[in-house]
């Protein structure tokens, strides 16, 4: 083998490991998402609506929660 055949050599191995690699980071990923499906994370508005609907928190803190910079969507501090 000469110089081009080494060389060929080495980036055939360096792509075989990448993509062993990727696969199983991606099967990983896949993996541990669970049961849920796609979108099956609420967004902290949506659960704090479910839980008011439900009785499980009152319109007064319902509306504390929303006022909130998190809420809003705005950076601020947590308390």
């Amino acid at each position: 083998m000469n110089e081009w055949g080494y060389a060929l050599m080495t980036v055939g191995m360096v792509l075989f490991w990448g993509l062993v690699t990727f696969g199983v980071i991606a099967l990983v990923r896949y993996l541990g998402r669970g049961n849920g499906s796609v979108g099956a994370r609420r967004s902290a508005a949506r659960v704090r609506a479910e839980r008011y609907a439900r009785g499980e928190i009152d319109e007064q803190e319902h509306r504390e929660r929303s006022d909130t910079p998190e809420a809003l969507g705005k950076p601020g501090r947590r308390r």
